[in-house]
This record gives structure tokens, C-alpha cells and sequence, in this order.
């Protein structure tokens, strides 16, 4: 059956199955061609599977002029095409372009994915190949135009069209007659609308429909500059502080004389507009939901009722069909005479034709036409549109000489020059940005001797000049390129539409020239205007300008804060904890919390700190702020919070953020906070727990708060109200005791689900002597759990499936991965044929493939290192309709151009599978922060309900690196994590176990960092694990744990390669001494600790550090102490050499103090983590399954016999008794002094007596020394080893030392 489907939707049209048969019942005579070869190849035999004639149609000549065209005999829809070659030959098309029309002129090609399409037809004779069109049309005439044939024959064609019938009422309007549509209720109060027409004209304004309300209330649909507008208000408030009018553009090149669709569908604030199956969705501004329109709306232009302020437009000069307004038929009520059309002095139901007839440039193309010979007088006149800002526009051969008008960077520049005797040039321009895909007309005109350019039909813009003699014409005029033998100046070829073309004041017959009758042409379409707005839809997302020329679009992202061709990918990372991960310290960032999705980035403080990150927004509210009441003691008073950078951070957006970016913000985090404080003076916060708030704060979602900071949801109450400490105990705020007398309430609100705070709403502010300040801080939250949502693979076979990924024209997916496996699927969505891969090829091959009807594109990156190595890597991914893109860890970068013509849609129908799919190789490791356009999906929530996937991944680093202890570094695991001790003197699990051995008599360990032969190191790193880092040193770390009873010894000696040493002696005495030989002095530069004996058999700690001259020393528990060396001294050791323990055995110069009174018999006891600079000497000689060049000499036993160094806590550095304080000192002798004095005042007693008591004085010191001294090596270890309360006592025994 046939089916009218003019007045329905799309939708019900495929229902129905609009797919009839359409060529084949047609006559012989409904088809017609270019050309035939011979009468029984005619374009009447080509219809599918017939073989009558010689089975179908071939032109006379194969080549890109030739078409088939069928007349329909109505218009039709027309849904589908099918072709085969010609019958039992070897002469089919492979390619062809379709195009379409209603009048049989002015014809437009068939186009889909933003291009003119190419469809794919025959490779043999008898296969027939069909296509569903994507966008079905509705035509008249349908022309086909072959690209591409058989090598071995010529083109051949049988075709078929499917559809079904379509009709509807068609109106011409003529820019003076308006179809008003009076409402049934004189105002109209209207929630939703549904308003659909079509429309073709060849005006680029013009008013479609227009209604108003004496409220303020409109919509309007319109034409401007051949784009569709539509202005739409709900209301606006009376102070104007509500502005519900809004504004939205769709299309270009409106005007083109085809027809073009409309669908607008509005429930409340929320509006659809389609413009032919483009459709843009937003909400309109202000607060109000319904369209409050009087009296009536009219269709085709204003209102005479209209308002004066409405005014000033143009009506509307065209054709319409198939209006609908909220279930009307509007055309259908115009036929039956049922609406007003009064104003319409002729009212028709056919549409005029047009009478233009354009042609298409594109970059190959060249039209000649011929004028006058040898006048006086050039006169062209036409009408251009392009997006091209340069090109040839006509060039004319003078005798001699020539005049070429062309588009120079938007601007119509003319050339005059002569050759004749000397060359004489005359340039003269004008018009400006004329290459914005309008109607441009361009006249030129050179008369005996005077040049004049007009555009635009401005005669009072005319741009005129003189020129030096009289012009003679050639003859011959070469419009868009290709002056074959005359050269013109420019080369630019023209690419868009010419038409209305005039050569000596008289209009050219394109149509002749497409018979052959006329001139001559190459690569010009005739007949249409196939220039194609490739801006819109814009594809430059994020505020991304667009630029385009004939062949392609460019996206312009500076000052956008993304890249990429089309503006897709942010430059920023997405949180402070991304920043962190990246080595950055504290400072304000930029971050973009949904990466590549619509919120905008913004500017945020971020605090690094070691177990946290924090992420502060501030508000705009300052602290303290006073609120004042409303004009009604029963008003409120609203206090609006907008949450910004600070002023003089904004550089590239606007201040304020949307709630819905800051919530971005909240949902990611691990935990917020953000402090409010209410201060009173008379006025109450939330009154009781029973009764209604005086004051509640808004957070997020629009919510409203009864509870105020340091409480919880659901509890109205206070900080104090909590910890029951109010000022008053029968309320539950300070501030509800309503006092005359300052107080406040301040706190901080921790409910994340609840921030930020948007508004504060005060209400107890409007009684006499009220007074209210309101501060509210700026938003903390810690943490991103987007960051580190992961799951963990644990079979080949385990994967996770999503929703479809959505990825028509543009999409980007990243992620973080880590595995021991070499080869394994990241994620997978399957279409037909069309379908998305990421993959670990190999070991080192990372590959995104994909394919979206053009066949299979496939991008790879190769790491320069193993993948495979259970390290975190970045993979990230894109695809738009410009270009591909992969990249791994932001180093490695593949990208791949989009095809020119080609499906630009990828559409997919299964689920999308992470992990594994379809009897792929599965993945195996860890899948973390996997993002889709922006959007995290939640790997973790998916893998505890999916067997074989474990949500998380152990071992992360950043939640258990602490454990790792010094200085050694976290290995991530995945059922754990491990600590990499090899940089360090220490081992086992958390690099606190001791590494330490027990010296006898002779024993020492050498370690080599420079060979004896060279000045080159002897290990290099990674050798052994540990960074033998051999240089000038400027700056060296040397720490180390001993304990002994022998004295002297060396406890460690390290050479160069020059004099300059290190040692580290134990002194007979038992005191320790460093000894600096740097060059520079005479005497090795010492430090001596003189007041302690250290060979106590007791562990000792030694940390000694240098930078440049400053030297630092500590031990063990005491307080560090700095030295300085000499200014004589060098600060570079030179060519370290060789690190001894226990003893030296050395060639070459060597301190002879430390030989004779140091090195014999050597050092006996225990040595443990020994570490110079990043270097464990000891460690590397006791540890054999390490390749070193450490070695030992004598008998070493691997002990622990530092493990438990001393825990005396840390004594002030003014009570320090290895380094005696001179303040200290001088204030005993005074009291000494004042002692004697006493004594010498008493010498009239008996001398006797003053000797006695001094020497008794003296004794009563030595009674107070600790007990056990006598068998101690030293004071503090007999108060150590002998005395519970040794802190006390060292105080006490302190004297006795300085004495």
C-alpha cells in the first residue's frame, strides 16, 4: 500500500516500512541521461534486474560528466538505493555521488557525516548492492552521477529507489501575507509546545512564526543571514533581576532553495530544537515553566498587533509545508480557509520555481565563457559565496595586458596592467570578510579610462580609479582557475558557488553551457551549489573556534585550556592528587575535573602534604560579613554564595564556577569540610531543636541545612549544643540564648554530600538591635577516589562489562594499567561492522584500533622499555572526526588523520567490555581511573559483583609507601607491595632490618668505586643495585652504626684518587675524631669529641654530613652540631676512590698519622649500616648473591649486633657533655669565686680550717658521681648502665665534668 507521510513524524514513516519499489514501475520515458552509447543502452533499460534492451544503461563517453536521472512523477520519500552493472558485461560503477531535487533543476547532492557522499556500488554485473539511507529525502527527480567504473569495460548501470509516497500542503509566501492562527482562549497559558514546519527560500532573513503576550512573554523563529534563530522568553521578573530571554542558533545556508526541516519540543524549561536531524537541546533562562502567549501566532512574519519594539524584521519570502502547531494542522486549516489569511493578496499552494542556476567550484575547476572583442569596455557582473578568503574570481585577456578580480584574504582585490611599452598596474579593492559562505555580489566595470568595483549593490561604496590608457578587450573570460594559456598574476583557484553570472551587461545561459552549446568548462557542477558549512554543527568543543575552507575545518583552542584538533582534550589534570603524583609541590593549579567533558577547568590551591592532598575553593562571602535585614520584619535575608579564584588568578575563564563544577569537586573526594561561624549580638541561629530555624544554610543539590558547623544532619543543634557547653545549657547554640552581648557559633560542616554551602538564609536580623556577621569559609576536600578506583584482573577469561560506549563524532578514553603479562585486551566494544579496541600487543606495543565503516584503522605505540614490569602506565585515547590519536605515558604519541570522505560515525551496539572479550587474549593486572569522555566509570562497584575480578589493587603505593623505611623505596604488588632496600645499608621486609658484621683483629672490607687503571668508576649503576656515585664531591652523606672496647682503630678510611680523604678514628682515649683532608690547608681539618669515651662497648650512632664548607655531625641521641671549614680549605673531594672499613691497606699517598697511631692492630667489634652518599659498602661485602666490587680481607661474621641503638631522649644542646658550654663554665667559676671570697673573709679563724674545708668542698663532688663509675669506661655510661633515673642524674654528674 502507498503511504501519505507528509504529516507524520520520522518515526511512524519507519514503522510503516516506507519501502516500496519506486523506479521500476515507471515508464520507459522517466528515465533520461546525459548521453547513450546507442539506442539499446538508453537510460530506460535501467532498471534493476531486468535485461531488456542491452541490459541496462552506458553512456556514449565513461567519465565524471555523465548521470542517470529518474523522474519519480511526485514527490516521493525516498529511504533507500540499490544498483547493479549491466546486465551479462563487463561495464559497472563502482562509485557514484546522488542528488536530488523537486524541479528537475537546481539539484542537491545527497549528503551524510558532513560530506557530499560517496556511495560504494558495483564490482561485478550482476550483484545488486543496496544502501539504507541514513537521511532519507523527499524529491521529485533523482539524479545519479558515476565517479568510478570497470577497467575492463565502461559504465554500466540498472538502479532501483525505495520509499513511498509523500504529499503535503505547500503555502507561498510573498512577504506580505502572515497566516495568523487565533487561540481558542484570548491568552493562553501554555506548558509544553510542539511546533514542527519546513521551509525553502532564497531570502537569508525573514520571520517564520512569531507569537507574544502582554507579560513579556515571546517565541520567534526566524531567519537570519540564512541561519535559523530561535528567541524565546518565559518572563521576566519586574526588578529585572530574572532575564528569562533566551537566544539559540542552528544552521547555515539556509537559503540554498531546498527545502530544510523544523521540530521545536519544549516541556517547561527544557527545549529540543532539530533542524533537519540536527538537534541542539538546552534550557531556557529566568524561573518561570510556562510560554504565556495572547490572542494568536502567526506564521510568515509579524503581527500588524505586534509591539513596536518587535518591529523592524522582515516577513518572510518563500516556501512552507507540513506546519503543526501543538497538534494543528496549520497548512491543512489554511486550505480549508479556517485561520485568518487576510493579508495575502494571492495566496497560493505551489511552490515558484527558482530561477537561479548555479555552479560549484571546487579546486580543480575552470568555466570559459566568450564575450566582445577588441571594445572598450569590460563589464562583469555575478554573484559569489565561499569559505575560502582567496581565490580567482574571472580574469580577462586585455590586448595587451590583462584585469583579474579575485578574492584576496576576504576582500575583492582587481589587477589592471598593461604590457604594452612599460608595464603600467592598477589595483584597486574593497568589501571585507566577504568569505563567510554568504551571497556575495561583486560588479566590475572598466570604461575607456576609468575602473570602478562595486559590492554588494553599494553604489556609494563604489571604489573607483584611473587608468593610464584605453582599455581593448580579449574576449575570452576564465571564471574560478585555470587560464590555461594566460597566465594570470594569481594562481588562487575559486572554490564555492558563482551564479547570475553577467558578461557584457547580458545574463549567461548556464544551461547552455551545460549542453556544450555555450563556452566550455571543467570539473564545474552545474546546476547546484554543493558548498557545505563544515562549522556547523561546530565540532570545536569547549568554546573551540572554527575556522573552515572548501575542503576542510580547523579548530582555533587558545585561551580554551584544551587541544587537540578539535578542542577535545584538557590540558590540565583533573584533581590536585594528579599533580601530586606528578612530583608538583603546593601552589594554586588548574584543574579540570571531568577532563574532557563540558564543566570548565578552574583554578584551585592545592596543599601537598605527606599522607594527604587538600583542594581549596574560596567563595566570594568576605569573613565577618554584616547582614542586614529586609524591608519586612517577616523578610529574610539571602545570603548568595559564588565559589571563584581569587581576582588576580583569572586568566582564561570567568570567576564564578558553577555548583555543578564545585560539586565535581565533592563527589571525587575522599573527604571535605568547610567552617562557618555565625557571631550575635541579640539575634538567634536556629532557635530550639523543636521549632523552626531562625537561620538555615542551602547546600548541595539545592537542599536545605537546619544544622549548623561541628554538628550532623538531622541533629539542629550547635557545636557547643553537641559537646553540651552553650552558654546558655537550655538552648542548644550560643547565639539562641539571645543575649545582649557578642557571641558566636562556629564550627566546621563535614558531610560531604551536603557541600558546598550555596546560600545562607538569616533570619532573625529585623528586631531592634540586632546585629548578625556571617562568615563562611572557603571548601577543603581531600583525597580523589577517581584517581585510584581500580579493579584487578586475575584470569585471563575475567573481564567487566558497561553501558554502549558512546562515541559518535567525538570520544576519548584513559586509563592507568599495570601487569606482568605481555599481551592482553584493555577494553572492547563491537558494532557491525564498526567497533573500538584497546590492546597490549606485546610487551612493548600498545595498540588502539577501531573501525567506523571505512574499514579498520589500527594506531600503535612502542615503549622503549618493557610495559610488563607491574609499573604503572598512562594510556590515553581519542578519536574525532578530524583525527586519532594514542598515547602512553605522555611520551609515546601516534596519530592518524581522518579520510577526507567517509563514515565519520562510530556506532556500536553490545556492551562495552574492559578486561576481555569475544575469545580475545584477556588482560591480566590492574585497570585504574578509567575514564570515558571525562567520565570515571566505577571499576570497583563493577567488580564486587563480577566473579573472577577483584575490586582495588594491592599494593598501591601512595596508601602504604610509608611503611617502607629508610630511604627504601615501594615496589607495587598486586596482592601487596614489597620494599626495594637496594639504595640503602639496611634490609628485610621494611628496610629496618640491621645490616651489620663482626670485626676481629686485621679484618677490613674494601669497596671499590674507581678503578686503579682509570679515572673511570668501577661499577656503574644498577650494577649492584646502589648508584656508585663517583665525582667531585661537593656534598657527601656518611652514617653509621659501631660499638667496641678497643681503642685505637680506624672505623672507616675513604681515598681518592688525590690526597683528599675522610676517616673516621677512634683516638686512644676512646674519643672519636673526623678527619677532613680536602686540599687547601696544611694539617688535615679535625674535629675532635675530647670529652667522651665511645669505645664503651655500648652501640653508637654517627650521621656526618657536608655541604660545600658547612659540616654536620651528629651522635646519637644528642642534638646536631655544625662545624665550618676554613676558608684556605678546597669543598671538593676529588676522585673518590676506595671505602675501607675496620682498617686501611692502601697504595699510594696516605695520611701517616692515621697509619702509625691508628691503623694497628685494627678494628674489632661491630660495624652496621654503613652508607656513604647512596653506597652500603658492608652491606654489598655480606651480601654475595650482589654483583660488587666490595671484597673483605680476615674474618667477617654477619651480626646484629647494632640493631637496638640507645633510646635516651634528646638532651638540649646547652646540657650537651661532650661539648660544654662556656656560659655554663663561667657561671660556676663566679660562684667559685664567691666561695673563696667568703674563705678569705674567714681567714681570722685558722688557715687550717680554710684548707680543710676546700679539699672537703672538692671530696663532696666526688661522692656525688654516679654510682659504678669507677668500673665505667666513661661517666654517662655508668649513668646509663647504673642508674634507673639517668636523665636526673646526667644533669647532676654534669658539674663534676666541667670542673
Amino acid at each position: 500500500m502507498s503511504l501519505v507521510c507528509g504529516a507524520f513524524p520520522l518515526k511512524l514513516i519507519h514503522i510503516y516500512r516506507c519501502d516500496e519499489v519506486l523506479a521500476s514501475p515507471l515508464p520507459y520515458s522517466a528515465f533520461t541521461s546525459s548521453s547513450v552509447l546507442e539506442a539499446d543502452f538508453g537510460a530506460g533499460y535501467a532498471k534493476l534486474n531486468r535485461r531488456v534492451g542491452n541490459g541496462g544503461w552506458s553512456p556514449s563517453d565513461s567519465d565524471r560528466y555523465q548521470w542517470l536521472q529518474v523522474d519519480l512523477r511526485a514527490r516521493k520519500q525516498i529511504t533507500a538505493i540499490a544498483t547493479q552493472g549491466r546486465y551479462s558485461s563487463s561495464d559497472w560503477t563502482k562509485h557514484y555521488r546522488l542528488l536530488y531535487s523537486d524541479t528537475g533543476s537546481n539539484w542537491k547532492p545527497y549528503r551524510q557525516d558532513s560530506n557530499i557522499w560517496t556511495f560504494s556500488g558495483n564490482w561485478n554485473s550482476e550483484r545488486a548492492v543496496r544502501h539504507e539511507l541514513q537521511h532519507p529525502f523527499v524529491a521529485r527527480f533523482v539524479r545519479l552521477v558515476p565517479l568510478d567504473w570497470s577497467e575492463e569495460g565502461r559504465i554500466g548501470l540498472r538502479v532501483e529507489l525505495y520509499g513511498c509516497a509523500y504529499w503535503a500542503d505547500v503555502i507561498s509566501f510573498d512577504g506580505q501575507g502572515v497566516i495568523s492562527y487565533r487561540f481558542r482562549q484570548k491568552k493562553m497559558k501554555i506548558l509544553k509546545d510542539a511546533i514542527s514546519l519546513k521551509f525553502k527560500t532564497t531570502k537569508g532573513d525573514g520571520i517564520l512564526l512569531h507569537g507574544e503576550g502582554q507579560q513579556g512573554d515571546y517565541i520567534t523563529l526566524e531567519l537570519q543571514r540564512a541561519k535559523l534563530l530561535l528567541q524565546i522568553n518565559l518572563g521576566s521578573n519586574q526588578y529585572g533581576s530574572i532575564q528569562g530571554h533566551t537566544s539559540v542558533s542552528s544552521g547555515s545556508l539556509l537559503d540554498d532553495d531546498h527545502w530544510h526541516s523544523v521540530l521545536i519540543k519544549r516541556y517547561r524549561r527544557s527545549v529540543n530544537v532539530t533542524l533537519d536531524q540536527h538537534t541542539q537541546s538546552f534550557r531556557t533562562n529566568g524561573e518561570f515553566d510556562h510560554l504565556d502567549l495572547d490572542y494568536e501566532i502567526t506564521f510568515g512574519g509579524m503581527p500588524v498587533s505586534a509591539k513596536p519594539s518587535s518591529g523592524g524584521r522582515e516577513n518572510y519570502i518563500g516556501c512552507m509545508e507540513a506546519i503543526h502547531y501543538n497538534g494543528d494542522n496549520i497548512t491543512n486549516l489554511v486550505r480549508r480557509r479556517k485561520v485568518d489569511t487576510s493579508s495575502f493578496h494571492n495566496l497560493t499552494f505551489s511552490c515558484t520555481e527558482s530561477r537561479t542556476f548555479p555552479a560549484f567550484f571546487n579546486s580543480t575547476s575552470s568555466l570559459q565563457l566568450l564575450g566582445q572583442t577588441d571594445e572598450d569596455t569590460v563589464s562583469v557582473r555575478l554573484q559569489f559565496r565561499t569559505w575560502n578568503p582567496s581565490g580567482l574570481l574571472f580574469f580577462t585577456p586585455l590586448m595587451p595586458g590583462g584585469v583579474e578580480v579575485s578574492l584576496v584574504e576576504g576582500k575583492v582585490t582587481v589587477h589592471i596592467y598593461v604590457t604594452l611599452g612599460k608595464n603600467t598596474r592598477v589595483d584597486i579593492s574593497s568589501g571585507s570578510g566577504l568569505n563567510d559562505g554568504q551571497w556575495h555580489s561583486v560588479h566590475f566595470l572598466a570604461l575607456e579610462s576609468i575602473a570602478m568595483l562595486t559590492i554588494n549593490g553599494d553604489e556609494m561604496s563604489t571604489v573607483r580609479a584611473a587608468l593610464p590608457i584605453q582599455i581593448r578587450t580579449g574576449g575570452d573570460y576564465f571564471f574560478g582557475g585555470n587560464c590555461r594559456n594566460h597566465l594570470s598574476p594569481s594562481q588562487r583557484s575559486f572554490q564555492g558557488c558563482m551564479q547570475l553570472i553577467h558578461v557584457d551587461d547580458q545574463l549567461v545561459d548556464l544551461q547552455s553551457v551545460e549542453q556544450g552549446m555555450l563556452g566550455s568548462f571543467e570539473n564545474v557542477s552545474l546546476d547546484m551549489c554543493a558548498i557545505i558549512d563544515r562549522c556547523v554543527p561546530n565540532h570545536c568543543e569547549h568554546g573551540g573556534k572554527c575556522f573552515q575552507t572548501g575542503d576542510t575545518f580547523k579548530c582555533a583552542c587558545e585561551g580554551t585550556g584544551y587541544s587537540g584538533a578539535t578542542c577535545h582534550n584538557s590540558v590540565y589534570e583533573q584533581s590536585c592528587e594528579e599533580y601530586k603524583h606528578l612530583g608538583r609541590s603546593s601552589d594554586t593549579y588548574w584543574i579540570d575535573p571531568d577532563s574532557s567533558g563540558p564543566l570548565e577547568p578552574f583554578r584551585v590551591t592545592c596543599n601537598m602534604m605527606e599522607d594527604k592532598v587538600w583542594t581549596t575553593i574560596v567563595n566570594d562571602l568576605p569573613a565577618q560579613s554584616s547582614v542586614s535585614s529586609g524591608s519586612r520584619p517577616e523578610d529574610k535575608t539571602v545570603l548568595t554564595l559564588n565559589y571563584s579564584m581569587s581576582a588576580e588568578q583569572v586568566t582564561l575563564k570567568t570567576m564564578n564556577l558553577t555548583m555543578k563544577t564545585v560539586n565535581a569537586v565533592t563527589s571525587s573526594a575522599d573527604f571535605c569540610e568547610q567552617h562557618v561561624a555565625y557571631m550575635c549580638y541579640k539575634s538567634r541561629l536556629l532557635n530550639s531543636p523543636d521549632g523552626s530555624p531562625s537561620t538555615w544554610w542551602v547546600g548541595r543539590g539545592n537542599e536545605k541545612h537546619f544544622y549548623w558547623g561541628g554538628s550532623g544532619p538531622g541533629v539542629q543543634k550547635c557545636a557547643c549544643g553537641i559537646e553540651r557547653n552553650c552558654t546558655d545549657p537550655r538552648y542548644y547554640c550560643n547565639c539562641d540564648a539571645d543575649l545582649r552581648q557578642w557571641k558566636e557559633d562556629a564550627g566546621m560542616l563535614m558531610y560531604k554530600d551536603h557541600l558546598p554551602v550555596s546560600q545562607v538564609v538569616v533570619g532573625d536580623v529585623h528586631r531592634s538591635g540586632s546585629e548578625t556577621r556571617l562568615t563562611v569559609g572557603p571548601l577543603r576536600c581531600q583525597g580523589n577516589r577517581h584517581f585510584w578506583n581500580a579493579a584487578s584482573f586475575n584470569t585471563p577469561a575475567s573481564y567487566l562489562h558497561f553501558p554502549t560506549f558512546q562515541a559518535e563524532t567525538s570520544a576519548d578514553v584513559s586509563f592507568y594499567f599495570k601487569t606482568s603479562a605481555s599481551h592482553g585486551v584493555f577494553l572492547e566494544n563491537l558494532g557491525n561492522p564498526d567497533y573500538i579496541r584497546l590492546e597490549l600487543k606485546s610487551a612493548t606495543v600498545v595498540s588502539f584500533s577501531f573501525d567506523v565503516g571505512n574499514g579498520p584503522v589500527e594506531l600503535t605505540v612502542r615503549a622503549s622499555a618493557p610495559l610488563n614490569d607491574d609499573q604503572w602506565h598512562r594510556v590515553e585515547a581519542e578519536r574525532n572526526i578530524k583525527e586519532a590519536v594514542l598515547r602512553l605515558d605522555k611520551v609515546h604519541r601516534e596519530a592518524r588523520s581522518a579520510p577526507p570522505q567517509g563514515h565519520t560515525r562510530l556506532q556500536l551496539f553490545s556492551q562495552m567490555f574492559v578486561g576481555a572479550s569475544g575469545g580475545q587474549r584477556g588482560f591480566l593486572g590492574c585497570i585504574r581511573s578509567l575514564k570515558v569522555s571525562g567520565v570515571t566509570l566505577d571499576l570497583e562497584g563493577r567488580a564486587k559483583v563480577t566473579p573472577g575480578v577483584k575490586p582495588g589493587c594491592s599494593g598501591h603505593c601512595s596508601s602504604y609507601g610509608m611503611h617502607c623505611q629508610n630511604g627504601g623505596k615501594c615496589i607495587e604488588k598486586y596482592n601487596g607491595y614489597s620494599c626495594d632496600c637496594s639504595l640503602t645499608a639496611f634490609d628485610g621486609p621494611f628496610c629496618n632490618d640491621d645490616v651489620g658484621g663482626y670485626f676481629e683483629s686485621g679484618t677490613l672490607v674494601r669497596y671499590d668505586l674507581m678503578s686503579e687503571s682509570s679515572s673511570s668508576p668501577a661499577v656503574k649503576e644498577g650494577s649492584s643495585g646502589v648508584l656508585s656515585a663517583v665525582d667531585n664531591l661537593t656534598r657527601e652523606e656518611l652514617s653509621f652504626s659501631f660499638s667496641t672496647s678497643h681503642t685505637p682503630a680506624v672505623l672507616i678510611y675513604i681515598s681518592s684518587k688525590t690526597p683528599d680523604y675522610l676517616a673516621m678514628v677512634l683516638r686512644h682515649n676512646g674519643t672519636l675524631q673526623i678527619r677532613y683532608n680536602l686540599g687547601g690547608l696544611r694539617e688535615p681539618f679535625t674535629i675532635s669529641l675530647n670529652h667522651r669515651n665511645m669505645a664503651n662497648g655500648q652501640p653508637h650512632n654517627i650521621n656526618i654530613t657536608r655541604q660545600d664548607r658547612l659540616i654536620q655531625l651528629q651522635v646519637d641521641h644528642y642534638p646536631t652540631v655544625s662545624y665550618t671549614l676554613p676558608e684556605a680549605s678546597d669543598i671538593e673531594f676529588n676522585l673518590v676512590k676506595t671505602i675501607f672499613l675496620g682498617k686501611v691497606f692502601e697504595t699510594g699517598q696516605i695520611d701517616p698519622v692515621l697509619i702509625e697511631r691508628y691503623n694497628t692492630p685494627g678494628f674489632v667489634g661491630c660495624l652496621s649500616r654503613v652508607q656513604f652518599n647512596r653506597i652500603a659498602p658492608l652491606k654489598a661485602a655480606l651480601r654475595t648473591g650482589m654483583p660488587s666490587t666490595a671484597s673483605i680481607q680476615g674474618v667477617l661474621v654477619e651480626s646484629n649486633c647494632g640493631a637496638s641503638p640507645l633510646t635516651v631522649p634528646p638532651m638540649s644542646a646547652v646540657f650537651d657533655p661532650w661539648h660544654p658550654d662556656p656560659g655554663n663554665q663561667m657561671m660556676i667559676k663566679n660562684f667559685l669565686w664567691c666561695i673563696i671570697a667568703v674563705v678569705i673573709f674567714s681567714i681570722l679563724c685558722t688557715l687550717v680550717f680554710l684548707v680543710r674545708h676546700m679539699f672537703h668542698h672538692k671530696g663532696s663532688y666526688h661522692t656525688n658521681e654516679a654510682k659504678g663509675a669507677e668500673s665505667a669506661d666513661c661517666a654517662d655510661a655508668a649513668i646509663i648502665v647504673n642508674d634507673p633515673a639517668f636523665t636526673e642524674t646526667i644533669d647532676e654528674s654534669k658539674k663534676e665534668w666541667f670542673i
